[in-house]
């Protein structure tokens, strides 16, 4: 059913929800996963792959010890780190990747702050034709 979950990684508490549900959905499908995070500070969107920071090193520690998470588990598992805006790099990830789910999880904004500045999660939604798994982070 879902051959491959795309699932996107903010490197924060909010993520465990969606990395936790994403474990049973995987094994019960038997699912291969892609863990995605896309570094956005100053040193990703300026210098792209070349960047060097502590950000950087600190996305790819955080990538490598979900990715072992979910191999220790026996679901394969990639991890991909990609650099600059986050919808723009999930869009282009999915479109040139593919994949069967994306996975994500969701702050739960005041309305206001959505409505101006709209959510990661609700752009990618509408710009991608693969499901999305939106989990409300706790």
């Amino acid at each position: 059913m879902y051959k491959t979950i795309l699932v996107t990684l903010d490197g924060t508490p909010s993520d465990q929800a969606i990395i936790e549900h994403v474990k049973h959905l995987a094994k019960l499908a038997q699912s291969r996963v892609v863990l995605l995070h896309v570094a956005d500070g100053w040193a990703a969107r300026t210098y792209g792959p070349d960047a060097v920071s502590p950000e950087i090193a600190d996305d790819t520690a955080y990538l490598n010890k979900v990715r072992s998470d979910f191999q220790s588990m026996g679901i394969p598992a990639d991890a991909e780190l990609a650099y600059g805006d986050p919808v723009t790099e999930i869009v282009k990830w999915v479109q040139q990747k593919g994949c069967s789910l994306v996975a994500m999880s969701t702050h739960g904004h005041r309305f206001l702050a959505d409505l101006f500045l709209g959510t990661t999660a609700s752009r990618v939604q509408h710009s991608i034709s693969v499901p999305v798994l939106l989990l409300r982070a706790k």
